[in-house]
């Protein structure tokens, strides 16, 4: 049967990102092989699943059928391997979530509320990194889980990308700064900076953007919300650098402006870290899987 569940997992992923690099970085492929699965349904079958000129992409009538297909069994698939892995006993744990960044509130709810509905009987509680250092309470098994930016290495952790995202500039749709098509360093130093009550070396847009180039902000405000940040920038009170999965709804409709950061961007990968020994623990595995569809379930 030349059909399998990975090429409807692939569909899935590729009309939910619209992109063949962000589907692979989801389904841990490298682009090549995913476009090489593609091909070889489409070879078999001598159609095409999705239109390549388009972006983002945008999957084909036959494409949109095997989607159909997709959404109906995959959920079902699914629903099984979670009730065997309950049959086996794997049923029980205790999953501490420690986040490094405000903003991964975003999806993190919307994924956790899918998570306690299949793994009720898990101990689940979150909490910020403010006070402490994760990964070594992570080490110390004072936590489970930390979801990261900085991969580093360590013999005991293991550091499982969930996604890519981009940081972008919001700013008000009036700002001067719309008139630009990226912002360099300097383009901040006459700005107010609005920011999440982080250390300032904790924050990558001063430690990759504007540390380098010895550039301040004329001046910092501070907000816990990511409601209100979006409400001081909207009404000009200054501008911020948020991932790109926490605007671009707001932006879209119209509510804000964004610009990248430099001509190429500031990219960056997200990562859920575990120990080794852990690596098996299938109530791990699965809030992992669920967290690299997390941008999809708040849909």
């Amino acid at each position: 049967m030349i059909l399998e569940l990975r090429h409807l997992r692939s569909l899935k992923a590729i009309d939910e990102t619209g992109s063949l690099i962000q589907a692979a970085d989801r389904l841990h492929l490298t682009q090549s092989a995913l476009s090489h699965q593609i091909k070889t349904v489409e070879r078999y079958f001598e159609i095409e699943l999705y239109q390549r000129k388009y972006k983002p992409l945008r999957l084909t009538s036959a494409g949109q059928r095997l989607l159909s297909l997709a959404q109906r069994i995959l959920p079902e698939v699914d629903a099984a391997e979670h009730e065997l892995k309950h049959l086996s006993g794997e049923v029980t744990g205790r999953l501490h979530i420690t986040i490094e960044c405000h903003s991964c509130f975003e999806w993190l709810v919307p994924t956790l509320d899918h998570y306690r509905k299949r793994w009720p009987e898990v101990e689940v509680d979150i909490r910020l990194a403010n006070n402490f250092e994760p990964i070594n309470a992570l080490s110390k098994e004072q936590v489970d889980l930390v979801i990261t930016t900085d991969e580093v290495k360590h013999k005991e952790i293991n550091f499982e990308p969930l996604f890519e995202y981009q940081a972008l500039t919001i700013m008000a749709n009036d700002h001067p700064l719309t008139q630009k098509k990226y912002l360099t360093a300097n383009d901040f130093s006459d700005e107010t900076l609005i920011t999440y009550p982080v250390e300032q070396q904790r924050l990558d847009i001063f430690t990759q953007f504007l540390n380098p180039d010895q550039v301040a902000p004329k001046q910092i405000r501070q907000s816990e919300l990511t409601v209100m940040i979006l409400q001081l920038v909207a009404s000009r009170r200054g501008i911020a650098v948020l991932p790109d999965w926490v605007v671009n709804e707001y932006i879209n409709n119209g509510y804000i402006s964004s610009r990248p950061l430099g001509a190429k961007g500031m990219h960056g990968m997200l990562y859920a870290a575990i120990r080794r020994i852990d690596n098996n623990q299938a109530y791990l595995k699965d809030f992992i899987s669920l967290a690299r569809e997390g941008l999809f379930l708040k849909k």
